[in-house]
């Protein structure tokens, strides 16, 4: 039977299955995960993982076999890159299963950092509303969307922002072929023309605080940021600072620089949309997300090559 490495747990149903499926080890559960790498990593092959979990330099350093890497989610910073492009092995994701729900999320939270609907809803439950009417709010219809990383996520986001028809502008690293909206080669011009700058771009050391101070500013005290990437793209001590002084008009968060830690400065503020990392977090694309990533070991084990191969 295989011999696969999961680096950490999934649910309880994903973990039933794999388990039902080769003859699984969960590191996680191991006394001194390292040291019994150092003393039996030689036996795995496959490698299951997650984009929270990743898989590290010094893990991988004690794998000398391992043919393959499959990691439930889109993200890949988590894992040694460097080292395992330098083995040749191959990574799979779980890509555009989970970016409807994604995208879903992300116009939530500009609706509703532009409606304040959370906030009103901690108003109503305060027992404040019969002391005066809630603080107006912004439209959302009409305004103009910049999307930083128009891959399948922001062309999701953009197929529903049309629908409250917003004008949209892109930036990526280079302009896409034969796409129908602007191409902004600068970020700062975006976020200056933006009234909703919305991240969907990997996360790793090419986007490491690419949303900078400067960035934040150009934005401005109506813009607003939403972030459904991942949290080493901001710096997040810049946004806290933005956002304390009203350089920056506000924000919706799904992602953060230390996950699960939320500084407290974040926490205290009205005008930031605080979500725990939800943005695939539906019944439904959880479980295709799995299966897809059994399906990868499956098709690697069968026939030597993934079906969602990075």
């Amino acid at each position: 039977m295989t011999h696969v490495l999961q680096v950490g747990p999934l649910t309880e149903r994903f973990n039933r299955e794999l388990a039902a499926r080769y003859a699984v080890t969960q590191l996680w559960q191991q006394a001194d995960p390292l040291a019994f790498l150092r003393e039996q990593g030689d036996q795995f092959e496959l490698l299951a993982t997650s984009a929270r979990f990743g898989c590290t330099a010094e893990q991988l350093a004690q794998l000398p076999n391992l043919k393959a890497i499959c990691s439930f989610g889109v993200g890949y910073d988590a894992i040694a890159m460097d080292a395992v492009r330098h083995r040749g092995i191959p990574i799979s994701t779980t890509p555009d299963v989970l970016n409807d729900c994604v995208a879903d999320l992300a116009m939530g939270l500009i609706i509703d950092t532009a409606r304040r609907m959370a906030e009103a809803d901690r108003f109503v439950r305060a027992g404040n509303w019969p002391s005066g009417p809630f603080p107006l709010g912004r439209k959302v219809s009409g305004k103009r969307l910049g999307i930083v990383g128009m891959g399948r996520i922001g062309e999701a986001v953009v197929q529903r922002a049309s629908g409250f028809s917003m004008a949209v502008q892109y930036h990526n690293r280079k302009p896409i072929t034969d796409c129908v909206h602007t191409y902004a080669a600068s970020l700062i011009e975006l976020a200056r023309w933006a009234d909703f700058l919305v991240l969907t771009c990997p996360g790793g050391a090419a986007t490491q605080h690419l949303i900078n101070r400067e960035v934040l500013e150009a934005l401005g005290p109506q813009g607003i940021l939403i972030n459904v990437a991942r949290g080493s793209v901001v710096d997040q001590a810049a946004l806290i600072e933005a956002l304390q002084n009203g350089t920056l008009g506000g924000a919706g968060l799904d992602v953060y620089a230390a996950e699960p830690q939320v500084p407290a400065a974040l926490r205290e503020l009205n005008n930031v949309l605080l979500l725990p990392h939800i943005g695939s977090a539906s019944e439904e694309t959880r479980l295709h997300m799995e299966q897809l990533l059994l399906a990868n070991l499956q098709a690697f084990v069968e026939q030597g090559a993934l079906l969602t191969p990075l």
